[in-house]
């Protein structure tokens, strides 16, 4: 399983390759849970992480505006993001979820094939009037895209695990995985929930707050040592399933 972890800044950003995140996920927390940065950012970001690693950039908690939604993953593309990650935020119907979604994959895979779209819903949808999280396997896979992921949109502390249970969210993966597309979880994830989240079958975990100093995805910066302590305990997590 990959740990993703999403600095604002290059200087945040240096710590999480430090650190030994495996994708390093440019994002603006201060617009939002998929909040927005700007591209020079992401282009800055590209420049100093090592090829080797890839770099994904958040294109915002989207409203049903598929037009600045395909035109925005664009931006993220040119700028040279690996992954372009789409919240579906102002969208209820399945219907426009699956025409937005289509709209960025054309944008995005006209300019670049490789490049990978995740398609975000919410596990707090209910809170926001989003669409049923648990459409979001079957809307990208009839996109075109390539990852289904679940976040939350309101960030108050409540967690994935504190919304779902363990067999909603092990349904999430297995039909993701099922339409043959990756999954990608995160909503204020700890590293206490790690072990479990790889043992589950995902493919990504991504996390700002517990990569922050005192877990404020806001205040508080990445640093070196939260990263390695959360890609400690995957490595461990993974060496140990190995052995048995």
């Amino acid at each position: 399983m990959k740990l993703l972890i999403s600095p604002r800044d290059e200087q945040e950003a240096l710590e999480a390759i430090a650190g030994g995140a495996d994708i390093i996920d440019v994002k603006n927390p201060l617009e939002g849970s998929l909040g927005a940065n700007f591209p020079w950012v992401i282009r800055r970001i590209r420049d100093i992480t090592p090829r080797e690693l890839e770099v994904s950039a958040t294109i915002g908690d989207l409203p049903n505006k598929p037009g600045t939604a395909a035109l925005a993953a664009l931006g993220a593309a040119v700028s040279g993001a690996d992954y372009v990650k789409v919240g579906l935020y102002g969208v209820n119907a399945y219907h426009e979820a699956l025409y937005l979604a289509k709209q960025v994959v054309r944008s995005v895979k006209t300019y670049k094939p490789s490049i990978k779209i995740v398609i975000a819903g919410y596990a707090d949808a209910y809170r926001i009037n989003a669409i049923d999280p648990f459409k979001i396997p079957h809307i990208t896979s009839e996109a075109g895209a390539d990852v289904a992921m679940v976040d939350t949109a309101i960030k108050d502390g409540t967690s994935l695990f504190d919304l779902w249970s363990l067999e909603e969210i092990e349904g999430f993966i297995q039909d993701a995985h099922g339409k043959k597309v990756l999954v990608a979880l995160a909503g204020s994830i700890k590293k206490e929930s790690l072990p479990l989240i790889q043992d589950l079958g995902a493919d990504v975990v991504g996390i700002r707050g517990a990569a922050c100093e005192k877990s404020d995805r806001i205040q508080g910066r990445i640093t070196r040592e939260r990263v390695q302590e959360l890609s400690n305990i995957l490595h461990k997590t993974a060496q140990t399933k190995i052995q048995v």
